[in-house]
């Protein structure tokens, strides 16, 4: 198993000059949601029924009054889509297109996040800070990240496992899991899937059951050599060997001279 890594991206997220319409990002959010959950059945009751998905259209437009400078309107509308939604999402963070929050509860982006396209995020995954200095202070997820339920990313990254906690910056395309994440799995290994996301969250790999499995494994193999050493030691030493082939009991040699 190795450390993560500490480098930056490879891809810097690059804000486009000229930004797609409102309306159309809203539509791609909503288009992009019956490729990545079974149980969306159309766009009309993604729209009507997704939180994720209403959390996300608050912050497209309190988003665009936040790069207008209409901080205090801003904050406002990005607090409605709060309390209406269940979902923080600072107006300042930057994310990009087709977006999906699955179940959209208890969610957390920072200002200073920077999120590419079709990422997706599952409930309780908080993008934190890890400064009080300004500037960039929260994380950059590189397109088509995954981050399972309940991941703390934390700091100025790539699939993240459910409850993990990653704190430094990580390579991109592979798989991070643990306390604190560890890359688990690399590029290579990745199951490829067209049009869609790899949902075998199941399939992620146990660091800390692996770790245990090696050290059980060694105590039993050390309580056997104990148990071996403890018969030896019972049975007592063995009978000293004669010191040559011709030695001649002495007793036996004095009854034969008389």
């Amino acid at each position: 198993m190795s450390d993560i890594v500490d480098t930056p991206i490879a891809k810097p997220i690059v804000v486009e000059a000229s930004r797609p319409s409102l309306l159309r990002l809203i539509r791609e959010d909503i288009g992009c949601v019956r490729s990545r959950d079974p149980a969306a059945r159309s766009e009309i009751e993604t729209l009507l029924t997704y939180p994720g998905i209403h959390a996300l259209i608050w912050h497209r437009l309190a988003h665009r009054l936040w790069i207008r400078g209409w901080r205090f309107p801003a904050r406002l509308l990005s607090w409605l889509g709060r309390f209406l939604s269940n979902v923080d999402i600072h107006p300042g963070a930057e994310i990009g297109r087709r977006f999906f929050i699955d179940h959209g509860a208890c969610v957390v982006i920072g200002e200073t996040a920077e999120i590419g396209d079709d990422v997706t995020l599952y409930h309780g995954v908080t993008l934190g800070g890890t400064s009080w200095s300004p500037g960039k202070r929260h994380p950059t997820l590189d397109s088509g990240v995954v981050v399972g339920a309940g991941a703390k990313i934390l700091g100025p990254r790539t699939r993240v496992g459910a409850n993990s906690v990653v704190i430094q910056s990580t390579p991109p395309d592979v798989t991070v899991v643990g306390i604190p994440a560890k890359v688990v799995r690399p590029e290579f290994t990745h199951r490829r899937t067209v049009g869609r996301i790899d949902l075998d969250h199941h399939l992620m790999p146990d660091p800390v059951g692996e770790a245990l499995s090696v050290m059980l494994d060694r105590i039993e193999f050390l309580e056997a050599q104990l148990a071996h050493i403890r018969q030896k030691v019972r049975q007592g030493p063995p009978p000293p060997a004669p010191t040559s082939l011709c030695e001649v009991d002495p007793i036996s040699s004095q009854g034969a001279k008389q």
